[in-house]
């Protein structure tokens, strides 16, 4: 049952938020606060139990695993499964969960408790889809993260929040009723062979399929996974819901919710599809070679920090697409860290650029500079992950990009050599973004003030973590490994 409380803990956080808010704002942040920061322990206990790495349990390969009757009669189970891939993806966003509470503290003053159900509800979906092993309840967890995030964006955004998100909206919802057909078409595909309707991962692996089916299939997917990601050309829900959302919105957002698209073309794609994924790597690779040198020209390109922040994640995340397909171990090891660092380093900016709008009232790189004096700890901390942005060794994502170009080399050369042009183009945005915002002539603004206690314990806290990630990674693969070996096995046996 513990990983029911894993989903049931925020959600019953934010309700209570709500319900005790009554024009006491603060009640609900600590109320919601403490419910993540128990998830987060409960995910942290499960990693050091487990051993480093973890072990497998009797299960199989779940570390944990539930596994009981929902809706019989359609072969609709609630079952429920962590191994280390889910595992780090939950740690991540327990940790990401924490640092989007506490940076929404003194930004929301407006229906605090309502604010902090929508967050806790969308954090409970998260988790739960890094959980679901029955796909009609993987979708169910998948559409539940869309709404209360639709309403975060909508209620507590920008100037251009509506518009932001309905776009949003239409983009994922979309995307996500495509999967629902090929999850559909799958069960019944299965059934036919076997004559067992199922939803259940485990049975639905390995499933026979004509080529031609499973190549649209395996296509229904993975339109719903590259919206997510986000993949060019179906990325430009992004900019406008980062740049309109709220922080703590932007911070799971970018963090997060982007996360789930690479969890879905890990787990369900390569090993729904392997024959169909293998033969579509190719197409993938190259638009994973486009986002990361389109995102880092278009970041370069940008006035507003926050779009500029948000076109960085179209570059980094195409460095997971790349991984993914290349399908070698370094690759798929390489994407899981990038998907882990990019969450830390780009939860970061957006918390600090957050903290820069909430003092200065602007984005605008025209109206910034000159900063540095006024506020030394913000441009520094600014700095820092501005160059865990653009890979600085020592640093997770420099250990993530490295792993991720060195296993796709031996596949294709071509992507490799066009994928590292893009660390060349991530200096350039990552050294304009604080040169603009902190150096140069500064600009009549009123006094600003720096990074206070709470603002620094978030940010020193994502930078442990990025040093951790970059001078140890060791801990973090080994947890991934188990998951990473079969995926490489699943690809090895249908090559043969």
């Amino acid at each position: 049952m513990i990983l029911v409380w894993l989903i049931a803990i925020p959600l019953g956080a934010g309700v209570a938020a709500w319900a005790l808010d009554r024009g006491r704002g603060d009640v609900s942040r600590w109320v919601a606060l403490a419910g993540i920061t128990v998830d987060l322990a409960i995910a942290a206990s499960l990693w050091t139990a487990s051993g480093t790495p973890p072990v497998t349990g009797p299960a199989g390969p779940w570390m944990v695993e539930l596994d009981v009757p929902w809706i019989d009669q359609f072969g609709i189970r609630f079952h429920l499964g962590l191994d280390g891939l889910s595992l780090l993806l939950i740690l991540l966003t327990g940790l990401l969960g924490v640092m989007a509470v506490a940076c929404s503290w003194t930004e929301i003053r407006d229906r605090v408790g309502l604010l902090h159900f929508h967050l806790l509800w969308v954090l409970s979906g998260i988790i739960g889809v890094f959980l679901a092993l029955d796909l009609f309840l993987f979708y169910f967890f998948w559409e539940m993260m869309l709404v209360p995030m639709y309403f975060i964006i909508g209620m507590w955004g920008h100037e251009r929040r509506i518009y932001a998100a309905v776009k949003f909206f239409v983009f994922t919802q979309i995307s996500g009723l495509l999967m629902l057909v090929a999850i559909v078409a799958l069960a019944v595909a299965h059934g036919r062979a076997t004559g067992t309707y199922t939803f259940d991962y485990s049975q639905l692996v390995g499933t026979v399929l004509v080529p031609d089916t499973a190549w649209w299939l395996m296509l229904g997917f993975f339109v719903a996974f590259a919206v997510k990601l986000p993949v060019v050309p179906v990325h430009t829900w992004l900019p406008d819901a980062h740049t309109e959302a709220p922080t703590a919105g932007s911070v799971v957002l970018a963090g997060l919710l982007l996360k789930t698209g690479a969890y879905g073309l890990l787990r369900f794609v390569l090993p729904l599809f392997p024959g169909a994924a293998q033969q579509f790597a190719p197409i993938a690779m190259a638009l994973g070679v486009v986002g990361v040198l389109y995102g880092a020209v278009l970041a370069f390109g940008q006035t507003d920090l926050k779009r500029l922040v948000a076109y960085t994640s179209v570059s980094h995340m195409g460095f997971v697409l790349i991984g993914v397909f290349a399908g070698t171990p370094l690759a798929l090891t390489g994407a899981v860290l990038q998907v882990l660092c990019h969450g830390l380093s780009t939860g970061a900016l957006f918390i600090l650029v957050g903290s820069l709008q909430e003092r200065t009232h602007t984005r605008d790189l025209g109206r910034l500079g000159g900063l540095w004096p006024a506020v030394p700890r913000m441009g520094g901390m600014t700095l820092f992950f501005a160059l865990a942005s653009l890979g600085l060794p020592g640093l997770g994502n420099f250990i993530a990009e490295f792993l991720v170009l060195l296993g796709t080399y031996p596949v294709s050369p071509a992507a490799t050599a066009a994928a590292a042009i893009g660390l060349i183009l991530s200096t350039v945005y990552a050294l304009r973004l604080v040169q603009a915002a902190f150096y140069g002539p500064p600009q009549e603004l009123a006094p600003v003030r720096d990074l206070g206690v709470r603002e620094l314990a978030i940010t020193t806290t994502l930078i442990v973590a990025l040093v951790w990630l970059g001078l140890y990674p060791q801990s973090f693969v080994e947890t991934a490994a188990p998951a990473v070996s079969r995926l490489t096995a699943m690809r090895q046996g249908m090559l043969r």
